[in-house]
């Protein structure tokens, strides 16, 4: 028998850690090589995390709710060699009993200095709340810290402080938080019947990836109105006889992507990534779309989005959007993104400033189709009229630029109508 390390594997693009979401697997479980043994989620996508060999579950380093980064270990499990040594003489077996000995020796002395090999999810924690590691006893391998004895000991430390604030006030229940701004530091306290709602899963790894957004990306803003009334009389007088044909709806959105898609390959500039020392202008086109299931968001993409009809996009559309309300998301569905279009007229939003998709270059909002008074040649008449705002990095672009990209995606869209529009 043999013990081998199964790391945490390469999940998409420019991922570098995940969180064990769930293990799908228990200790001294017998699973076969490719099996599916842990629920891993990233900031792209939730994907099964693939045994590498055939044999038994021996050991967990990586705990549900932890964070690690990709080809660190996080499991052990015990295969079966594929050749059988002999038995050993009576001189062999006192060796290895001498060399157990050994071994174990420096097994104890290896377990002491695991104590001190803390991961990143570890390291992060304790940094954002000044804690002291060497003051905490580690619970997992070789005494190892693990992040669920981080949290414990600031649950404890806290409900310790939390005791003595209710002796002056009754009032004031659970947990103190420290929160920072500037150089001035504020508390926030749960009053009685607030409800505490830890920040982990899906909902943490989104606000991790705001945060790097926000902090590392100088957003700028712009928006313009669009006509979009020949459009919708169009896609309104066929939607039912093409739903009734193909099987899914043709919905506003995927005329709204097939306009962003032409306009990017006339500005590609807007089709970019940063890359710290260069500007990488991608070639492919490649959607990004937020879809939503209850409380988590995933951005699968539309590739090749230039190259396909209308229906093809709406087809698209409709198989991301089940494909995620089913958990049947891949990992090839989220990777690729050069560009992101965000349907927020699905909420009922008229103006919003959207956070870019790191590291892409820009991300548009397309907002409610609302009907309203317009004026037309000194006379008011009814339109249906949409705000596409822009959020751009201003490293890589400036308002001349995405001024002139939105004017082109506003003139193809209100340029769509029953003689221009081709769906096919």
């Amino acid at each position: 028998m043999s013990v081998e390390k199964i790391n945490m594997p390469q999940l998409g693009e420019s991922v570098t850690e995940g969180t064990i979401n769930t293990w799908l697997v228990a200790v001294g479980d017998k699973v076969n090589k490719y099996d599916p043994i842990a629920e891993v989620m990233t900031d792209k996508v939730n994907a099964e995390v693939p045994s590498s060999f055939t044999g038994v579950i021996k050991e967990f380093i990586a705990e549900e709710g932890e964070t690690v980064e990709v080809g660190q270990l996080i499991c052990y499990i015990e295969t079966e060699d594929s050749a059988l040594s002999s038995e050993p003489t009576s001189n062999e077996r006192n060796t290895n009993a001498q060399e157990k000995i050994d071994n174990d020796t420096n097994n104890e002395d290896k377990d002491k200095s695991m104590k001190k090999r803390y991961s990143p999810a570890v390291l992060r924690l304790a940094q954002e709340n000044e804690i002291d590691l060497t003051m905490i006893e580690g619970t997992g391998r070789g005494g190892r810290i693990t992040r669920k004895d981080v949290e414990k000991f600031i649950n404890e430390g806290t409900t310790t402080t939390l005791q003595t604030e209710q002796k002056e006030d009754s009032s004031k229940t659970s947990r103190t938080v420290n929160v920072e701004s500037g150089s001035s530091a504020s508390t926030v306290v749960s009053e009685t019947g607030d409800k505490e709602i830890p920040v982990r899963g899906v909902r943490k790894v989104i606000a991790d990836n705001m945060v790097r957004s926000k902090q590392e990306i100088p957003h700028a803003w712009m928006q313009v109105e669009v006509d979009v009334t020949d459009l919708m009389k169009y896609r309104n007088s066929i939607k039912n006889k093409f739903k009734s044909d193909e099987g899914y709806s043709l919905t506003p959105f995927a005329f709204f992507i097939k306009a962003v898609s032409q306009a990017l390959r006339e500005f590609p500039e807007l089709n970019s990534a940063w890359a710290e020392d260069k500007i990488i202008q991608k070639k492919d086109i490649n959607l990004s779309i937020a879809v939503a299931k209850e409380n988590e968001l995933f951005v699968p993409v539309i590739k090749h989005a230039d190259e396909k009809t209308i229906k093809a996009v709406a087809r698209d559309i409709y198989e991301l959007a089940n494909k995620a309300r089913t958990g049947k998301l891949t990992s090839e569905d989220m990777q690729g993104g050069t560009f992101t279009v965000n349907n927020t007229g699905t909420f009922g939003s008229v103006s919003s400033m959207g956070v870019i998709n790191y590291p892409q270059a820009a991300i548009l909002q397309v907002e409610s189709i609302i009907r309203k008074p317009v004026i037309i040649d000194d006379m008011f008449a009814a339109r249906d009229m949409v705000n596409l705002s822009l959020s751009l990095d201003h490293r890589i672009l400036d308002g001349l630029v995405c001024g002139r990209f939105l004017a082109r995606v506003k003139e193809i869209l209100e340029g769509m109508n029953a003689t221009t529009i081709s769906l096919y």
